[in-house]
């Protein structure tokens, strides 16, 4: 591992830890405002200007994590594993401050608000959990394939299996608000252009019941392939090498 890799996981590290924890802290004054007795579904009454805000908080934390990024890679995939291992470690943090804040969540089955781009997101504190950790493992991998070979490039199948692994992740993830919005009548496309705000409103109903364990676990399982394959054929690459070095000499 060379010395600027090292020293970007630190400082990367470092930046995710207070991030996670500057996020909990803003979980906690959101909480105490709507949820003073703690957070469960159904939701409470959210203002539409803050539900704005919201979303611009979300674009503006992944805008601030893909910067990070491209500051510390050099390649594309270095750029992108640095963004991938920078969201893990906030994200897990990010759980672990509000344990430490709030007690919350009592379990890891407990469920939560992810994300609200493009719609929200919902599942079991496990999911971003395991999400995350996984993101920091294909991080490790694709920041050492690069530093082995400076023209390494992630080939059009592992792309494949990483975005749709990704993707179907994405889908089990709003599976049940999806279900949710289709059974109850509720205008999609006005809520997702926020063009309805008493259409918006009736999302405070909703409670989710169990979480798509078999979508999630199938797209878990094609980013898990890819990360295999890179480094399958990482080693493959390396032992070739080997052997052709041998035979000059």
């Amino acid at each position: 591992m060379q010395k600027q890799s090292v020293k970007n996981y630190i400082w990367i590290a470092v930046f995710g830890i207070a991030m996670g924890f500057l996020e909990a802290i803003v979980v906690v004054y959101l909480r105490e405002l709507f949820y003073p007795y703690g957070f469960n579904f159904p939701l409470a009454p959210f203002p539409p200007n803050l539900y704005i805000i919201e979303i611009i908080r979300e674009f503006a934390t992944i805008l601030m994590l893909a910067s990070l990024g491209a500051i510390a890679g050099k390649t594309f995939p270095q750029k992108f594993a640095y963004f991938l291992y920078a969201f893990g470690i906030w994200d897990i943090v990010y759980y672990i401050a509000l344990k430490i804040f709030l007690g919350w969540p009592a379990s890891l089955f407990t469920w939560d608000i992810l994300f609200l781009i493009p719609i929200v997101w919902i599942g079991p504190v496990l999911a971003p959990i395991i999400c995350a950790a996984t993101m920091i493992a294909l991080a490790f991998l694709l920041i050492s394939l690069s530093e082995k070979n400076i023209n390494f490039k992630i080939k059009s199948l592992d792309w494949t299996l990483l975005l749709l692994g990704a993707f179907i992740i994405f889908v089990s993830f709003i599976w049940n608000y999806v279900e949710f919005i289709l059974l109850g009548n509720i205008d999609l496309k006005q809520v997702l252009a926020m063009q309805d705000f008493n259409q918006m409103q009736l999302r405070l109903a909703f409670i989710p019941q169990s979480f798509n364990w078999i979508l999630y676990i199938i797209g878990e399982v094609l980013i898990i392939i890819a990360i295999i394959k890179l480094a399958t054929e990482s080693r493959k690459s390396r032992q070739l090498v080997d052997v052709n070095s041998r035979i000059k000499k």
